[in-house]
């Protein structure tokens, strides 16, 4: 199948013609194409000095909340830690710090400053949310970004400067909002360890276009901390 190049139209190609994962090249990183693309299951993924690459990956890498494991001993480490968690209190340090996580067998980062500028303006519009993990100091420790449209959250990246805080911020996640789905986008050992499995992407398009009808939006522009 061919890759699509998109130009200034607001229009994709079914994210089914997708080929391994790749579905279109070209286009804009703008508000309205980013929520085009989240709501067909479309996110863009590509490397500095690349042009932009749209992909819908097939198997879909997703967790039910309801299938979330937590290990006895994470729930013990969860009672006793003294870290607090919020929610939007600065997006642009949980994106920057993703962006400069060091990641196995990957060199650079693909959360270039076009995207990092890209999702900020998102969030400023309300559809892009962060968790932030405050030590006792105060300092951000760990977090996680992604896009939320209605009762489905499009996971993007975690960071984590200290052991459990991105899985503290992930669980947090899910214990705050009633997401009927999160996306996870591809496979990692991490996210599969708290329960995320892969679906076939036509099950995945089915259930976003089914949640995306109630046309809820969780919490937009909401900012609090949790203790």
């Amino acid at each position: 199948m061919p890759v699509y190049y998109l130009d200034e139209q607001l229009v994709f190609p079914h994210p089914l013609l997708a080929e391994d994962g790749l579905l279109a090249i070209g286009g804009d990183l703008s508000i309205d194409r980013l929520l085009l693309a989240y709501q067909n299951g479309i996110f863009p993924w590509y490397n500095e000095g690349e042009p932009i690459l749209w992909h819908a990956p097939d198997p879909r890498f997703v967790l039910f909340p309801e299938e979330l494991k937590i290990s006895k001993s994470m729930r013990k480490f969860l009672k006793e830690s003294k870290w607090k968690t919020s929610l939007n209190q600065d997006f642009e340090g949980v994106i920057r710090n993703c962006s400069e996580q060091k990641r196995k067998n990957q060199d650079g980062t693909w959360i270039t400053k076009e995207m990092q500028d890209a999702y900020i303006a998102l969030h400023k519009a309300g559809f892009a949310h962060s968790v932030e993990v405050w030590n006792e100091n105060g300092e951000l420790i760990g977090g996680l970004y992604g896009v939320n449209l209605g009762s489905v959250f499009y996971g993007e990246s975690m960071f984590h400067k200290a052991s459990n805080a991105s899985k503290v911020a992930f669980i947090k996640l899910l214990e705050g909002f009633p997401f009927k789905l999160i996306d996870c986008q591809v496979f990692t050992s991490h996210l599969a360890s708290l329960g995320a499995r892969e679906i076939s992407l036509t099950d995945f398009l089915k259930i976003i276009e089914k949640e995306s009808e109630k046309k809820e939006i969780v919490n937009r522009n909401t900012n609090f901390v949790w203790f």
